[in-house]
């Protein structure tokens, strides 16, 4: 629970501006670091079963990299009350096995392209639910036209800078699926920021990461699925990796949405894809023939779209203000 008094570093525009970039980047080089995996853990591309059986390696990890290290950090341990099980189940339900089951289920089936601008509209979702259905904060016109810019930068990435596959396309058990992991993840976003109000935000994020992991791995072995790493010590140090990733971010995330109205938060979601496509570009050599104007210019949209939403008098917008 949040406690009254001085305003938390992460609430302040400079906290949140490092908070949310130091996310995004980490987010950012997963894609690249997926990719590898995949070829290390020896996953193909089409192997739904094995893909679940991976992610749900990595966020086992994750959850108890973060339950061991902040109970070291306190120390004491990090054990959830009969109360913050509802919250971690429900977590665990929307933001890792719903979001990543009908993910990596979609994404077999769906154009990456196509994928990839579907799954940024997520943080278009996030905003409108927190208004429309949570009702934490207000739906004003500048968070609606801050997100479009944003989502404008995401589809012009995809579309015409990142030298990836092109292709439109909109399939039920393809890209429908891929729309289901988003509106899975946006809801985990607004789930979060109200639970971490009444309950410990690191707490829920790992241990909802445990449970959730857990299921992701039995979905996976039931499916058929199975690891074969080819230089395990290469294989093992890239798994341990992608486990920061998930605690490190998520965790930063859930305190920014505990002490940030949604949409403050939300819309720098945008600038996943852009740090995906420059590290992807640094790490596999993906897009070297993207236009690098093309990319400058998504980036501006990106960066406007989070301006616009996060403007002077933007910060005054406290969740839980009636919806207009």
């Amino acid at each position: 629970m949040e406690k009254q008094g001085r305003t938390p570093f992460l609430a302040t525009t400079p906290g949140v501006v490092l908070g949310c970039l130091i996310c995004c980047a980490l987010w950012g080089s997963a894609f690249p670091c997926i990719k590898i995996g995949y070829a290390l853990f020896g996953v193909d591309a089409a192997d739904t079963a094995s893909q679940l059986l991976l992610a749900g390696v990595r966020f086992t990890a994750a959850g108890i990299i973060v339950i061991i290290g902040t109970s070291l950090a306190r120390r004491t341990p990090l054990l959830p009350s009969r109360t913050d099980i509802g919250p971690i189940l429900t977590l665990a339900a929307f933001q890792t096995v719903g979001q990543y089951i009908f993910f990596y289920m979609g994404l077999s089936r769906a154009f990456g392209t196509t994928s990839s601008i579907i799954e940024s509209s997520s943080n278009f979702m996030a905003i409108l639910f927190a208004a429309s259905i949570f009702r934490t904060e207000r739906l004003t016109s500048r968070k609606i036209l801050g997100c479009l810019i944003g989502f404008a930068g995401v589809v012009l990435i995809n579309l015409g800078g990142a030298g990836t596959a092109r292709g439109i396309s909109f399939t039920l058990d393809g890209e429908g699926f891929v729309l289901i992991s988003c509106v899975s993840a946006a809801l985990s976003t607004c789930l979060i920021g109200i639970f971490s109000h009444d309950h410990d935000g690191v707490l829920l994020s790992g241990w909802q990461f445990l449970v959730g992991g857990i299921v992701l791995m039995a979905a996976g072995v039931l499916s058929g699925g199975h690891l074969a790493p080819q230089t395990p010590a290469h294989a093992f140090t890239l798994l341990a990796y992608m486990a920061f990733i998930s605690a490190m971010a998520y965790s930063m995330w859930a305190r920014l949405l505990a002490v940030n109205p949604v949409s403050r938060v939300s819309v720098f979601g945008f600038m996943n894809p852009v740090f995906g496509v420059i590290l992807s570009a640094l790490l596999l050599g993906e897009g070297r023939n993207a236009n690098p104007l093309v990319l400058l210019t998504a980036l501006t949209l990106v960066c406007a779209g989070i301006i616009v939403v996060n403007r002077p008098g933007a910060a005054q917008e406290k969740a839980g203000s009636p919806t207009a």
